[in-house]
C-alpha cells in the first residue's frame, strides 16, 4: 500500500480564465478500487492527464507508483494481437496473460489474429488484461464501457471487482456499484472521496442536499427578518437625525448634540444589524454549493392519427450474403418505449436504419405510415461543428428551447460561445439529445444515446421519459436505464 498525495492542485487550460481545479487537496490509497464521478466537462479526463504528467500545473502530486492509462495507443493495429501486447509490455509472462484472458473469457486464438480484426469488446479486454499484468502500476481506466454490450459490461465489471489499484471513469451505475469500493467525485465547488460504491455515495449526497435545502430555507427566513429589522432601524435613525433641524414641542431650541448622539447610536445599531445580515448572507453562500442543476426537462411529442406507427413481421436483414438478424417481429404503438437488446453485431442498429428509411436489404414485411415523423440520434458525433445558434438554424429547431435543454443538462453559458467540435464526448451527445427533444416528431429513435453522458444527466433524461411518455425506440447498454425506461424489450 502507498499513497497518492494531491496538494493545492490548481489548473486551467491556456487562454481560459476559469480554473478547472483550484487548491484541491486529497489522498488516494493505491489499494482502492476508485470510481470517478462528475458531470461532463468538470475535469475527469483532465485530472487523469495531470496524473500522467501531460500538463503543467501548480500545487503538488506525489506518488510511488507508475500510472498506466486505458485505452493506451496501439501504434499498428494490423499487427497480431500478441505483438501488440509485446510492444506495450515486453516483459510479460505468458501464463499470467492466459490467466487474465481466462477471467475475461477471451479465447487464446484471439492472440494470433490482427488486432484490428477483433471486436471493440475484445480489444477492450485485451488492453485491460495487458495493463493489469504490469506490477507497481496504478491504472487510470477511462470509460471502458463505451464499446461493450450488456453482457460484456457485466464480465468486465466482475473482472475489475477482483482487482485493486485503479481509478475508473464510468457513467454506468450498475457497472460502478459492482466493482468499486470508493468514489472520487468532482463536485461544483470541491473534490471529495467517500468510501462505498456509487449508490451509497448518491444516497449520502441526496441526504446532504436535503439538509442544505432545509437549512437554506431557515436562513432565507432569517435574512428577511434581519433585512426588515435593519430597514426599520435605518428609518428610525434618519427620523431622529431630522429632528436636529426642528424644534421641541415647548418651542425651545432642540439640543442638536443630544439628538446627534442619539442618531449616531441608532445608526450604529442599524449598521450592526446590517453586518449581521451580511454575515447571514455569507453563511448562506456556503450552502447549496454542490447541489447539481437537475431541473426537469420538457418535450411535447406530436400525436399520431392512429395508434400503430409501424410493424415489422419476420424481418431478416442482410449485408451482401451475410445475414445479421433473422425473423424479427414487433409493432410500434404510441406511448411505447421499446428497448432493442442483444450482443454487439446482432442487428440492433440495422433494425433502426430500416425503420428510419435507409436503404437496407431485407426480407419479410415492414410497414410504416408515410406521414410518420422521426427524430434520430446516432452513435456518431464526429460531424458536429460550428456554433449552437447556427446548428439550431440549420436543423430548423427553436434555438431558445434547444439552449434551455442544454442549460438544464449542465451546459454553462460560456459553452454556448464555443465551437461544438471543441466539446467533450458527453457534451456532444447532449447536443444530439437536445436537438432530438426540440424536434416536432411522432417517434424518437436513439442509438446508444448515453455514451459519455454523466450519470446525473442520465437520471434527468430518465425522469423526462417517464413523465412525458414519448414513443421511443432505443439501443442502450446501461442496464439500469433500460430497466427503468423500457415498456417493451425486443431481444435480437
Amino acid at each position: 500500500m502507498s499513497l497518492i498525495n494531491v496538494t493545492n492542485l490548481t489548473f486551467a487550460y491556456e487562454g481560459s480564465y476559469d480554473n478547472i481545479f483550484e487548491n484541491a487537496s486529497f489522498q488516494i490509497d493505491t489499494d482502492w478500487k476508485l470510481g470517478f464521478s462528475g458531470r461532463n466537462g468538470r475535469g475527469k479526463t483532465t485530472f487523469l492527464n495531470l496524473l500522467l504528467g501531460k500538463y503543467e500545473y501548480s500545487g503538488n502530486i506525489s506518488a510511488n507508483v507508475s500510472f498506466e492509462y486505458f485505452p493506451f495507443h496501439v501504434e499498428n493495429k494490423k499487427n497480431n494481437t500478441l505483438d501488440v501486447i509485446s510492444d506495450s509490455f515486453p516483459d510479460y509472462i505468458h501464463w499470467e496473460l492466459m490467466r487474465e484472458l481466462s477471467l475475461l473469457k477471451v479465447s487464446e486464438d484471439v492472440l494470433y489474429r490482427p488486432f484490428d480484426s477483433l471486436s471493440n469488446g475484445e480489444q477492450t479486454k485485451i488492453l485491460l488484461a495487458t495493463l493489469f499484468l504490469k506490477e507497481n502500476s496504478f491504472l487510470l481506466i477511462d470509460e471502458p464501457t463505451n464499446h461493450l454490450d450488456r453482457n460484456g459490461r457485466k464480465l468486465v465489471s466482475d473482472y475489475l471487482k477482483t482487482k485493486s489499484g485503479f481509478i475508473l471513469v464510468s457513467h454506468d451505475r450498475a457497472f460502478l456499484d459492482n466493482c468499486v469500493d470508493h468514489i472520487l467525485s468532482i463536485n461544483k465547488t470541491n473534490i471529495e472521496i467517500q468510501k462505498g460504491n456509487f449508490s451509497s455515495w448518491w444516497e449520502n449526497k441526496a441526504r446532504q442536499d436535503n439538509f442544505e435545502l432545509a437549512e437554506n430555507e431557515k436562513l432565507r427566513k432569517d435574512i428577511k427578518r434581519l433585512s426588515d429589522s435593519a430597514k426599520r432601524t435605518g428609518n428610525w435613525s434618519h427620523e431622529v437625525e431630522k429632528t436636529k433641524n426642528g424644534t421641541r414641542n415647548s418651542g425651545s431650541k432642540v439640543d442638536k448634540g443630544y439628538i446627534g448622539h442619539k442618531a449616531a447610536k441608532m445608526m450604529k445599531r442599524s449598521k450592526s444589524i446590517e453586518q449581521r445580515q451580511q454575515s447571514a448572507i455569507n453563511e448562506k453562500s456556503k450552502l447549496l454549493k454542490n447541489i447539481e442543476n437537475s431541473d426537469s426537462l420538457e418535450i411535447s411529442q406530436l400525436a399520431f392519427h392512429k395508434n400503430q406507427l409501424a410493424e415489422l413481421n419476420n424481418i431478416s436483414i442482410f449485408y451482401g450474403e451475410r445475414m445479421v438478424c433473422a425473423d424479427i417481429s414487433f409493432t410500434i404503438e404510441q406511448g411505447e418505449r421499446i428497448s432493442l437488446s442483444g450482443k454487439n453485431g446482432s442487428g440492433k442498429s440495422s433494425i433502426i436504419k430500416l425503420i428510419c428509411g435507409e436503404d437496407i436489404s431485407y426480407t419479410g414485411t415492414f410497414r410504416k405510415d408515410s406521414q410518420l415523423q422521426i427524430s434520430y440520434v446516432s452513435q456518431d458525433t464526429s460531424h458536429l461543428q460550428g456554433n449552437l445558434s447556427d446548428y439550431a438554424a440549420e436543423n430548423g429547431i427553436d434555438e431558445s428551447l434547444f439552449k434551455s435543454i442544454l442549460r438544464k443538462l449542465d451546459f454553462s453559458r460560456d459553452q454556448f460561445e464555443k465551437d461544438i467540435s471543441a466539446y467533450s464526448g458527453g457534451q456532444k451527445k447532449k447536443v444530439l439529445i437536445a436537438k432530438s427533444l426540440s424536434e416536432n416528431v411522432h417517434l424518437h429513435i436513439w442509438d446508444e444515446p448515453l455514451n459519455f453522458i454523466d450519470i446525473i444527466s442520465r437520471m434527468q433524461i430518465e425522469e423526462l421519459l417517464l413523465e412525458y411518455s414519448p414513443t421511443l425506440i432505443f439501443v442502450e447498454h446501461d442496464s439500469e436505464f433500460c430497466e427503468n425506461i423500457a415498456t417493451k424489450t425486443i431481444e435480437l
